[in-house]
């Protein structure tokens, strides 16, 4: 899986212009944006140095360094934990996926009853590679996972997949260009955090080959956290769907996030759900893996 320091660098500087930063703009240029000499000058580094940053070479680059940089290239918050991460792999923890396979996903049973309880909203459990782990059963009404395509032959759903490879989801999402553009962006977090997994770089493999639009966005290196944000959809039986959504950490899972999505009261959203709440209340505990969700293994 490509998804070097030196790309996501390059990326970086191509985004600002010279006279943003009080550089002259005159003469010819070869790059678009900042020259590499022009980065580490503002950055207080030499040339030499910076350029064996780029290509990877740079060793263990120092937290000042590495503001410094951050700070140049106008990174946020999110892009500059992204850049320590490429320019400090951090090390797979025993029991995570490595070249020899993947790791086990799992939610806990106290997780999955905190879904079930949840019977007022949407909710679902989101793991490594943007896999839905566990759902209670407003969620599985708003979104139908139990019925996807997108899981593959034998994991979870997949958001990523679901956005990318499923024609039905251009119709689902009525702002999709904006979830094709979250969805690629989690992604680029969640590989420089785990930059040796299998499954991921065959996932963002397959995703290239198989859309065009993904692999356009993939090479923009936009990185940002999952927090909370707007989801307008467009359900099959009952229309128009406006959503806010939270996400929060899972306490002893650092890996997963429950989502949760919000409608105020006395909404037409709200009323929708209701109305969905009274169709799926009687088949939610029917299902024999419970409504919160599919197996725990990914």
């Amino acid at each position: 899986m490509e998804n070097t320091l030196g790309d996501f660098l390059r990326s970086r500087r191509a985004r600002i212009l010279p006279e943003e930063v009080g550089l002259p703009s005159h003469g010819r240029r070869r790059v678009q944006g900042l020259r590499r000499e022009e980065v580490a000058q503002l950055a207080g580094v030499s040339v030499d140095y910076y350029v064996r940053l780029e290509q990877g070479r740079g060793g263990s680059a120092s937290d000042a360094v590495l503001d410094a940089v951050a700070r140049v290239l106008r990174l946020d918050e999110v892009e500059t934990a992204h850049l320590r991460s490429l320019a400090r792999p951090p090390k797979a923890p025993a029991g995570t996926a490595t070249g020899r396979g993947r790791a086990r996903q799992q939610v806990r049973p106290g997780t999955r009853l905190m879904l079930d309880l949840m019977t007022g909203v949407p909710a679902f459990v989101l793991g490594r590679r943007m896999e839905v782990l566990a759902w209670n059963a407003l969620g599985e009404a708003v979104n139908g996972f139990s019925t996807r395509p997108d899981g593959g032959a034998d994991g979870p759903p997949n958001q990523a997949r679901h956005a990318f490879l499923d024609p039905a989801a251009r119709e689902y999402y009525r702002q999709w260009d904006a979830v094709a553009a979250e969805t690629v962006s989690y992604l680029r977090r969640d590989a420089g955090l785990h930059p040796d997994d299998p499954v991921l770089s065959a996932l963002v493999g397959e995703l290239s080959v198989r859309s065009e639009e993904f692999g356009r966005l993939w090479a923009d290196h936009l990185v940002r956290e999952k927090t909370h944000g707007g989801k307008l959809v467009r359900h099959p039986l009952v229309g128009d769907l406006d959503f806010g959504y939270e996400t929060l950490g899972v306490n002893g899972s650092p890996d997963q996030l429950l989502v949760v999505y919000t409608a105020p009261v006395g909404s037409p959203t709200a009323q929708k759900l209701a109305l969905l709440a009274s169709w799926t209340a009687p088949a939610g505990t029917a299902d024999s893996a419970g409504p919160s969700g599919v197996s725990e293994a990914s």
